[in-house]
C-alpha cells in the first residue's frame, strides 16, 4: 500500500503533467474560433469564420483526404501481417524466435528520423523507386502492425488456447476452427489495434517527411508547412484542432474496447 503523502505527491504530479499537455491542446482549439487572427489573449470575441475559410481551403481538405487514405491503407496491411507474424509466432517454436518477435517491434521504438530516413535511403537508393503515395503507406504500416500484432498477442496469452483444442478435438479443421473460434475471440482486439494503427499513421509527420513526394501532402505535413504563414495562422490552428479530434477518438475508441473486454473477461471468470 501507497502512503498518503506518496499517494498525493503522485496526484500532484499527474495534474501538473496534464494540465503541461492538454492546455495547449484546449489553447489551440480556443484560438481556432478567436477573432483576432494574431491571437491576443484574452480572445475579443468567438468567431466561425476561420472554419469557414479551412473548410474551404482546397490545400487543407486535400491534405485531409490523403491521410485518411495512407491511414486507412497502412491500418488494413497492419491488421493483414501484424496478425499473420502474431498467430505464427504463438504457433510455431523455433531458435531466433524471440528476435523475431523483437525485429517486428522495433520500428516503433526507434527514432522516427532514423526510420524515415532508412526509409528514404532504401527506396531511392537500394530499389530506386521514387517517392510517391505507396512509399508513405508502407512506411507507416512497418509501425502500424507493431500495435495490431501486441493486441493480438496479449489477446492470445489472455485466452490461451483450449477452445481451440477443443474445438479440433471434435473434428473442426484449422479453418473452420479459425473462423468459428480464434476470429470471433480476436475481434475486439484487431479492432483495437486497427484504431490505433489509424490514429498513429494519421498524425504521423517524421517518417512521412522523408518518405512522402511533393505532390502526396498529408495533413501534418500541410499544417507544418503553413504554420509560419501569417494569413494561414488562424486556418492552421482550425486544421491543428480537427487534427487532434481524428486522432483521439480512435485512440479512445480502442482504449474503451480493451478495456471493455478485459472486464468481460474478468467477469466471466
Amino acid at each position: 500500500m501507497l502512503s498518503h503523502g506518496l499517494r498525493r505527491s503522485l496526484t500532484v504530479f499527474t495534474l501538473v503533467v496534464l494540465v503541461i499537455v492538454y492546455v495547449p491542446l484546449a489553447l489551440v482549439l480556443l484560438n481556432s474560433f478567436n477573432t483576432d487572427n494574431t491571437f491576443g489573449w484574452p480572445p475579443a470575441g468567438l468567431t466561425l469564420h476561420w472554419w469557414q475559410l479551412a473548410w474551404e481551403s482546397q490545400g487543407a481538405r486535400d491534405a485531409l483526404w490523403t491521410s485518411v487514405k495512407v491511414a486507412i491503407m497502412a491500418t488494413v496491411v497492419a491488421l493483414a501481417l501484424g496478425t499473420l507474424a502474431a498467430m505464427g509466432l504463438r504457433r510455431t517454436r523455433f531458435f531466433g524466435r524471440n528476435v523475431v518477435s523483437l525485429l517486428i517491434i522495433l520500428p516503433i521504438a526507434l527514432p522516427g528520423v532514423v526510420t524515415g530516413l532508412a526509409f528514404q535511403n532504401g527506396f531511392r537508393t537500394i530499389l530506386g523507386i521514387d517517392l510517391s503515395l505507396w512509399t508513405i503507406v508502407i512506411a507507416h504500416a512497418t509501425f502500424c502492425i507493431v500495435t495490431v500484432f501486441n493486441n493480438v498477442q496479449a489477446r492470445f496469452a489472455r485466452l490461451g488456447s483450449n477452445f481451440e483444442q477443443a474445438s479440433m478435438d471434435l473434428g473442426a479443421g484449422r479453418l473452420t476452427t479459425f473462423r468459428l473460434v480464434t476470429f470471433p475471440m480476436l475481434r475486439s482486439a484487431l479492432l483495437a489495434g486497427a484504431l490505433l494503427s489509424f490514429g498513429l499513421s494519421f498524425d504521423e509527420i517524421v517518417v512521412t517527411t522523408f518518405t512522402a513526394s511533393s505532390q502526396d501532402q498529408t495533413l501534418p505535413i500541410w499544417i507544418f508547412q503553413n504554420l509560419f504563414r501569417p494569413n494561414q495562422a488562424p486556418i492552421v490552428n482550425v486544421v491543428a484542432a480537427v487534427l487532434v479530434v481524428f486522432s483521439a477518438i480512435p485512440i479512445y475508441l480502442a482504449q474503451r474496447l480493451s478495456g471493455s473486454h478485459a472486464e468481460g473477461l474478468t467477469g466471466a471468470r
